[in-house]
């Protein structure tokens, strides 16, 4: 689906069916140097399964246009404007560490339309060492090889790969390695940056559910936990043998777990 949002066209996949307006619509936000691919499964079975869908590619980002927006607040933002756009009055976010910073600062500025928010790999401060931040502005391969490594559980997934032929190691990085040059370092510096996480976590007025992995080194569990325990209404699931990339480690498990969120 083909969006336009301050005058640069915007993609949207909606799993396959085409946008009802008419349904409860799931916004999905994908972190850091990544896009709407990573929700494949889960953004696919609820288009199939009575929910409108939108898992978005974030301004620069995929097949959107523009240029990457420099601040979580800009991207909070930015979401809103994509509701209009799609001309829906509220909606459900799902995001994943960046895009649940997004997800938590727009809900908790525009309570009136979000309807709860799903926050996976989220932690706050969300602080990026300063090697790594420095490698995603001069050497962004260095950068991804150091991404990919703390992204995951294990290096190498055979015989537990949840999906059969599908390398979850390549397949994160070869995704990092399509994006325009620049957008990794604008993403991590925007979560480097974001400094109002827990004031935004106490304003949050709907259902909040965290999805946090028990190895994940990028945002680790028990700064996932801080922050929820600053959000009046919320659940935490904890992965067990699961790192950062959750929807690829951990997709079902991930697609359970917000069915379940969305029914209650």
């Amino acid at each position: 689906m083909e969006l336009r949002v301050a005058d640069n066209s915007v993609y949207a996949y909606t799993g396959g069916k085409t946008f009802g307006v008419k349904l409860p619509a799931v916004v999905f936000i994908h972190g850091g140097e990544q896009d709407h691919s990573v929700w494949a499964l889960q953004s696919r079975y609820l288009a199939h399964h009575g929910y409108g869908v939108l898992a978005v590619d974030l301004p620069g980002h995929g097949r959107s246009g523009g240029a990457p927006l420099a601040t979580i607040e800009d991207m909070a933002g930015w979401i809103v404007a994509l509701l209009d756009a799609a001309k829906v009055n509220a909606a459900t976010l799902v995001g994943h560490s960046m895009g649940s910073l997004i997800a938590l600062e727009c809900a908790a500025r525009h309570p009136e339309r979000i309807r709860r928010v799903a926050l996976l790999g989220s932690a706050f401060p969300m602080r990026v060492s300063p090697d790594l931040l420095q490698a995603t502005k001069s050497r962004e391969s260095d950068a991804h090889g150091m991404i990919n490594a703390w992204s995951h559980s294990a290096y190498a997934h055979y015989p537990s790969n949840p999906g059969p032929g599908f390398w979850v190691i390549g397949g994160n990085l070869r995704l990092m390695q399509r994006q325009k040059p620049g957008v990794l370092h604008a993403d991590f510096a925007a979560c480097d940056a974001y400094k109002t996480g827990f004031e935004r976590a106490a304003q949050l007025k709907c259902p909040a559910l965290f999805l946090l992995g028990a190895r994940d080194a990028m945002t680790p569990a028990r700064a996932g936990r801080d922050l929820a325990r600053a959000v009046p209404n919320s659940t935490v699931v904890t992965l067990g043998s699961a790192g950062h990339n959750l929807m690829g480690e951990k997709p079902d498990e991930i697609l359970d777990a917000l069915v379940d969120f969305l029914r209650a």
